[in-house]
């Protein structure tokens, strides 16, 4: 039998192509089993080196987790001093036994330690991070940990660095601070020129507009929309940010131990209770034990002494001295509380010119008086209640000027306020000062004590200006009331109608009032000033600040980054 030649030749090349794709195939396949494997090695080792940079990160969060606690309770000398404890501080099997599964070493390969370092001192410097803008006392240290994954078939070793800033912040840095709800819903239009801050939520429903013109944070939400519970109706207006809004960021506390609530905090105004240290976290933060003069009213005495700061309250300070300036038989009344106020009054400008030649702190502190201490402890009724008021305060003592007190604080008249620069934002001839109590509250140019129990018509303001750092309580939101809001923090008491408070300074709320607790909104009480209001930029100078001027502590987080192991730089 034949084959046909022209069927042989066709068989032979599909054989031919037979042997041809299989052969394709089978490189194909060789191909994408060595992609495989290759894809699957790869995927391993990614997976190894990710659990060794996770665990290694995890060693700079145990070691940033102790400085943050030490800083609180200490300060940047605590954390300095520990810098040989931390390096021996990695993660362990009495822990999690998870750690097992990884070996610590630090840049030089030693096991079981993290390399800490300081990186510079303490300086006051610009702040990094989210506190870009603000300067503070900081310190910068470098956190860096390799981690060996014991348990991978490769044996990586993966390498983090953190670097962190420890520092201190002074609290008039801030136009506007809140450690509770912080709420701003004015009316006329209003700009706001410095930061913003509150540890709690932020809530802004203006009737006009409201002009946010630096970085405002909360800890909380930020709502645009009013505080629930507000049971104000009105209005909502336009709410603008000109640069960086953001929540969620980490709170902002003063270091007085674990408890930052407002009822702890009101402790920096209070008499210390009897034991405490002054070295003690709050007695260090008490304006009791920063004063140079305390005073302190009784019904029966006033107790006048130099201050802890100036000799440890070792001179007494005669009443033939302490009584040209402050005096215990003033009264007015009150019509937002209704109530008569027993005032303790201090004459600004007969205080400056009594420690301009006075021997009892001269000789002490070679200085100008810049920082008192006050409290009325006398027996109040029902329809009393204690304040300090501040009158002839236009020109302050030359090192400017703190009044601090667990009482109500009113200020009279110009305050702070050089006659070249009235009703203007101008402070480069204004002094250093801040006025600190159970809460602020402003008398006009007009005030009259006589007039203060009348209707609102008869209680007239004039224009006034004053330029202080506040540091006060409010009345919070509540279902019946309304804060009052940041507008209204400063409390009035006259018909402000056409006339302006033109205020410089800084607005901090970090407790309920106390003593002044009727709620805003009270008929009869006052109308509102024009506002022209801004932050003082002097408070960015730290030879500006006011004298003891609060001081928040923050870790704050700088550079982060995967490094080759070994290394102290990155």
């Amino acid at each position: 039998m034949f084959l046909n030649p022209k069927f042989t030749s066709k068989t032979g090349y599909a054989l031919m192509m037979v042997l041809v794709m299989t052969a394709v195939t089978s490189v194909m396949l060789a191909g994408a089993m060595s992609w495989a494997a290759q894809n699957t090695l790869t995927t391993a080792r990614n997976n190894d080196h990710m659990r060794a940079v996770a665990a290694a990160e995890g060693a700079t969060e145990k070691i940033l987790s102790s400085f943050s606690r030490d800083y609180q309770n200490g300060g940047e000398g605590l954390v300095y001093s520990k810098l040989a404890s931390y390096a021996t501080n990695v993660p362990n099997s009495s822990e999690n036994s998870y750690w097992t599964n990884f070996t610590f070493t630090d840049a030089a390969s030693n096991n079981n330690r993290t390399y800490v370092s300081r990186v510079s001192p303490t300086n006051y410097v610009l702040l990094q991070s989210q506190y870009q803008g603000l300067m503070g006392m900081a310190a910068t240290y470098r956190v860096i940990s390799n981690a060996k994954n014991n348990q991978g078939q490769f044996g990586i070793v993966a390498g983090v660095g953190q670097e962190i800033q420890v520092a201190e912040i002074p609290l008039f840095q801030f136009a506007i601070f809140y450690s509770m709800d912080l709420e701003i819903n004015p009316g006329p239009n209003m700009n706001v020129t410095g930061r913003v801050h509150s540890n709690a939520g932020l809530y802004a429903q203006p009737q006009a507009t409201l002009n946010f013109q630096a970085d405002v944070t909360a800890v909380g939400n930020i709502v645009l929309g009013k505080k629930p519970g507000d049971p104000t109706s009105r209005t909502a207006g336009t709410v603008s940010f000109a640069d960086e809004h953001d929540s969620g960021v980490s709170s902002m506390n003063l270091p007085i131990g674990t408890n930052n609530s407002p009822d702890a905090v009101h402790a920096v105004l209070d008499m210390p209770p009897a034991g405490e240290l002054a070295t003690s976290l709050m007695g260090k933060q008490r304006f009791y034990n920063k004063a140079d003069m305390v005073f302190i009213v009784s019904n029966t005495t006033v107790y006048a002494q130099t201050g802890n700061s100036v000799d440890s309250f070792a001179t007494a300070i005669p009443k033939s001295d302490w009584s040209v300036f402050l005096n215990t038989n003033v009264s007015f009344f009150n019509k937002r509380e209704n109530k008569t106020v027993k005032s303790v009054q201090i004459d600004v400008g007969k205080l400056k010119t009594w420690s301009t030649t006075n021997t009892v702190l001269r000789s002490k502190i070679s200085r100008d008086v810049n920082n008192i201490y006050i409290a009325d402890n006398r027996t109040q009724t029902s329809s009393t209640e204690p304040g300090i008021r501040l009158v002839n305060g236009q020109d302050l003592p030359g090192a400017g000027l703190t009044v601090a007190t667990p009482d109500p604080i009113y200020v009279q008249g110009h305050y702070n306020a050089p006659a070249a620069a009235l009703a203007t934002t101008n402070t480069t001839a204004t002094k250093p000062a801040s006025l600190l109590g159970d809460s602020i509250n402003i008398l006009s140019t007009s005030w009259n004590d006589s007039n203060a129990g009348l209707a609102i018509g008869s209680r007239i303001a004039g224009n006034t200006t004053v330029n202080a750092a506040f540091l006060g309580g409010i009345c919070v939101t509540t279902n019946s009331n309304y804060s009052g809001g940041v507008e209204n923090f400063p409390r009035f008491l006259e018909d402000w109608g056409g006339k302006t408070l033109t205020y410089n300074g800084s607005m901090v709320v970090m407790f309920d009032s106390r003593v002044t607790t009727a709620p805003w909104g009270g008929s009869d009480v006052y109308s509102p000033p024009n506002r022209n209001w801004a932050f003082d930029l002097n408070f960015m100078d730290p030879t500006k600040l006011p004298p003891g001027t609060p001081q928040i502590f923050s870790l704050i987080r700088g550079r982060w980054a995967t490094i080759k192991p070994n290394v102290t730089t990155f």
